[in-house]
């Protein structure tokens, strides 16, 4: 088998691909691209086995066939070569494989194609179509509040509820929960599944702004195509938390203000904060915001003052200056809104200002105050 293709053309979909290739993968094999050339179209295929990624290039080539091709050392030739037509020559006997540039020849042993793991078809699958952008958005939005911990293996995914033509994505790590939701796909069911992070962080990554995902998933699965690019997980089999009873209802205390001044003012004030709580306090009255911090073991403390709106009591509440941050780089609005009802009971955050047919609400449990 023998095929050529353009060099640069060729990193960019190994690099889209491989992402998926695990740092310690359970079989030899796993560290390898499958190539699978058919009819002037190489397909290549990468995996861990919980995540694989498919995509296709167009190649001259002189038949068909499959071989695969160790990643690393295609990657690191590849990445040192300019750009420029090669060859990759395969011995169909042995597997060994030799490309040419312009360069000169480099030869390296791959394995038999058929020895590789098959990457599940999309069958008996829902579909949702959606654009890329509003994806990638919801991503980038909850994917920072999942959780690390294996013991709770629920926590560390994105929750997907798919609500006929609305979709609505949870994270949560105890600690602090997003719930982002929009109306604007396409769908005729309703279910509700657990993507892991490293599907969402790859797919983040490869995400295209100006076209169409096809999003389509089963009880084991999850597809996502866009372009040439296919990309698919097992989802996570866990029962997710009841999200609904952890967010507080009556809030009569509603603090508003600026974001970028709070978001500011948290990260000069984190500064002198607890290295292992990284514990802030909000003193909260009307029109004015007090935000301290104090390291008792190395005597830091700082304190600032800000301007705000607020409605209710005066209020003294503890939170981790780091939940806090985070979460205020993820809302866009210049003005944000803080629902609170007590210095023991969660906060609620959300942007001033709607935007257009999508809706994000932010969680952060309280630091207990040490009298």
């Amino acid at each position: 088998m023998k095929f050529s293709v353009s060099s640069s053309d060729l990193l960019k979909q190994l690099q889209i691909a491989g992402g998926a290739i695990g740092s310690n993968p359970v079989l030899p094999i796993l560290e390898d691209f499958l190539f699978e050339i058919a009819d002037n179209l190489l397909t290549i295929s990468a995996t861990d086995l919980e995540t694989s990624i498919v995509t296709t290039i167009e190649v001259m080539s002189d038949g068909n066939g499959t071989v695969a091709v160790p990643a690393r050392i295609l990657l690191d030739t590849l990445k040192e070569l300019p750009q420029q037509p090669i060859t990759f020559t395969v011995n169909d006997d042995n597997f060994g494989i030799e490309i040419t540039s312009a360069y000169g020849k480099y030869r390296l042993a791959g394995e038999d194609g058929k020895e590789f793991p098959r990457i599940p078809e999309a069958d008996s699958v829902d579909t949702v179509v959606m654009d890329g952008s509003l994806l990638s958005k919801a991503i980038s939005k909850t994917l920072f509040a999942t959780s690390n911990d294996e013991l709770r293996p629920a926590m560390t995914g994105v929750y997907f509820q798919v609500d006929f033509n609305k979709l609505i994505f949870v994270a949560t790590d105890a600690h602090k929960l997003v719930k982002y939701m929009f109306t604007n796909v396409k769908s005729e069911v309703s279910t509700s599944f657990i993507v892991p992070k490293k599907a969402l962080n790859l797919l983040k990554g490869a995400l295209p702004s100006d076209e169409e995902v096809t999003f389509s998933f089963n009880k084991a699965n999850a597809f996502f195509s866009f372009g040439n690019v296919r990309l698919l997980c097992r989802l996570i089999d866990a029962k997710y938390p009841d999200y609904n009873a952890v967010i507080p209802v009556d809030n009569p205390n509603l603090l508003s203000m600026n974001r970028s001044d709070f978001q500011n003012s948290l990260k000069r004030i984190a500064i002198y904060a607890n290295k292992t709580t990284n514990q802030v306090i909000l003193n909260i009255n009307e029109g004015s915001l007090t935000v301290s911090a104090q390291d008792l073991d190395f005597s830091n403390e700082a304190t600032e003052q800000l301007p705000c709106n607020y409605e209710g009591e005066p209020l003294t509440i503890g939170f981790n200056a780091k939940f806090l941050i985070e979460m205020l780089n993820v809302l866009e609005s210049d003005e944000i809104k803080m629902e609170l009802s007590g210095p023991t009971r969660a906060g609620i955050l959300h942007p001033s200002e709607k935007a257009d047919g999508e809706e994000i609400l932010m969680l952060v449990m309280p630091v207990m105050l040490s009298n």
